[in-house]
């Protein structure tokens, strides 16, 4: 099997770690803009498997031809290149994965969708935690039940030891935190899709210490291709980002005064937006080099197996301090890779564009995560005797 990786950041280096310590992987060719970055990636990674290619993403002849010499090709830079990126696989005529995120690119992409199942290809954005290994939990899971009531999905990347004011570090790109906190997130109520606000809907939600108490609220995004798959099925279904407590009323206010905005300010002789000095804002202020975290519970409710109760699946994930690896990068990347590898070795596929809820099996994807000391942790609970009684009768 061999693969390309665009992008040499955080999530594309942990992808090009795992590919090149994959068997079946024959070669891994990582690109990027910036010829140090891929050297010094070359040399972490340390496998003969890894070539390194200088590439521009916005280039698309040369993305192309790039692609055009692997089987497989995984896209981790901004979600504002997936498009461009989706269109280059199948001119290149390859599998494509990415990370995803928005979803208005999403929608673009699956535009695309005759035109990939035509050239028997795979296109797959929303490949990572969440959007991604998260829903495909909620996804397979749900389908156990003869009833839903409800469906609630909580990730979070939290750094290990918290500070003042916003209790979070950076754990992937800024322009996607922002993307996150912003718009609209889709959900389902009374088993329709509807939209709530970003940074809505606040709740405590807790895990055993040393994390505690945490709180969660409405991001953009995560919830992914679920609303429409379970419209009509789960009364209710939401995704939310889980925080230390006090984080969302603190970014809230920043945005609600136009941080994010995208209205032009002119500093000098220069021109730059609201929102790309926030970035940088950002970038300063959440920068650091505490060790991270990964929470993540995905709760279906309903009636499985003639019983009423709630199936919950935790996830907790610490910094890989032996590898220099973050959680984040973990719970991103190597589900991203799997699937990947999943889509080339024909373990499971579907032709077109879709996202990983609607195909991606949890065996052997749990397994797998199993032996790279990712485990999902799921207890049955009965403690909810009230779902009976709001599930649909007849």
């Amino acid at each position: 099997m061999k693969f390309v990786v665009i992008g040499a950041g955080m999530m594309g280096r942990a992808i090009a770690f795992d590919l090149a310590r994959s068997k079946g992987v024959e070669r891994v060719t990582l690109a990027d803009i910036d010829a140090d970055v891929l050297r010094r990636v070359q040399h972490w990674i340390q496998s003969p498997k890894v070539e390194i290619v200088e590439l521009h993403a916005d280039d698309f002849t040369r993305v192309v031809e790039t692609m055009s010499a692997h089987e497989c090709a995984i896209g981790a830079v901004s979600y504002q290149n997936n498009v461009q990126l989706t269109k280059a696989a199948i001119a290149a005529r390859v599998h494509f994965c990415d990370l995803g995120g928005n979803d208005d690119v999403i929608r673009r992409q699956r535009s695309m969708n005759d035109e990939a199942a035509a050239l028997n290809l795979s296109i797959v954005p929303n490949c990572g935690l969440a959007p991604g290994l998260a829903n495909v939990v909620a996804a397979r899971e749900a389908e156990e039940f003869e009833q839903l009531d409800s469906i609630r999905i909580r990730v979070g990347g939290l750094p290990q030891h918290p500070k003042e004011p916003f209790n979070y570090q950076l754990v992937f790109s800024v322009e996607g935190l922002v993307n996150e906190y912003s718009g609209k997130a889709r959900v389902l109520r009374d088993f329709a899709v509807d939209e709530v606000d970003a940074l809505s809907g606040i709740e405590e939600i807790e895990f055993p210490p040393p994390l505690g108490m945490l709180e969660a609220f409405h991001t953009s995004g995560g919830a992914s291709y679920l609303p429409e798959m379970f419209a009509g099925k789960a009364r209710s279904l939401d995704y939310k980002t889980i925080r230390y407590a006090g984080h969302c009323e603190r970014f809230r206010t920043l945005l609600e005064v136009g941080f994010a905005s995208d209205e032009p300010y002119r500093f000098g002789s220069g021109v730059a937006t609201a929102r790309e000095i926030f970035h940088e804002l950002l970038k300063k202020r959440l920068s650091g080099n505490d060790f991270d975290l990964v929470v993540a519970r995905i709760e279906v409710a309903g009636v499985r197996r003639g019983v009423a109760g709630i199936l919950r699946n935790d996830i907790v994930d610490y910094f890989d301090a032996n590898h220099n690896i973050s959680a984040m990068m973990r719970t991103t990347a190597f589900p991203t890779s799997l699937i990947a590898q999943y889509i080339v070795g024909g373990r499971c596929r579907e032709v077109g564009v879709k996202t990983p809820e609607q195909f991606v099996p949890l065996e052997p994807l749990t397994s797998d995560l199993a032996e790279r000391g990712i485990n999902v942790r799921n207890q049955w609970l009965q403690r909810v005797s009230q779902i009976q009684d709001r599930l649909p009768r007849g």
